[in-house]
């Protein structure tokens, strides 16, 4: 498992990176808001294509807010890897994260899985 660097973060805030069958797993803890945007995006998108479509799955089950800073870092993902067929699908959203994903549509363009397993095997 990878940690990314938050020293200059919020202490809530907490984001981490594994491979899990070529899947790279993104498992987030606190709240995404606007101090942390550059982190997540850093995370999902982290600039080291070796030409295989990316797919990345953001484990939100350790996410207790987010606002509309993480819709936009999540569409953006979306969009950059769907442009190279790759995915971007979120599991474990807390109900009300999964509420602010559903009320804005973002369930729709990204699936939203209960678990880990259900995201690594469609």
């Amino acid at each position: 498992m990878t940690d990314i660097d938050t020293a200059d973060q919020p202490e809530q805030f907490c984001v981490a990176q594994r491979l899990v069958n070529g899947v790279r797993v993104v498992s987030v803890q606190g709240e995404i808001d606007h101090d942390v945007q550059e982190l997540l995006t850093e995370a999902l998108l982290p600039g080291d294509d070796d030409g295989t479509p990316p797919r990345i799955v953001a484990d939100l089950s350790g996410v207790t807010f987010m606002d509309s800073t993480g819709i936009n870092v999540f569409v953006t993902a979306h969009q950059a890897v769907d442009a190279t067929d790759g995915w971007v699908r979120i599991v474990g959203a807390q109900e009300s994260v999964l509420r602010v994903l559903e009320m804005v549509g973002v369930d729709a363009l990204i699936t939203c899985h209960p678990t880990l397993e259900h995201a690594l095997h469609p």
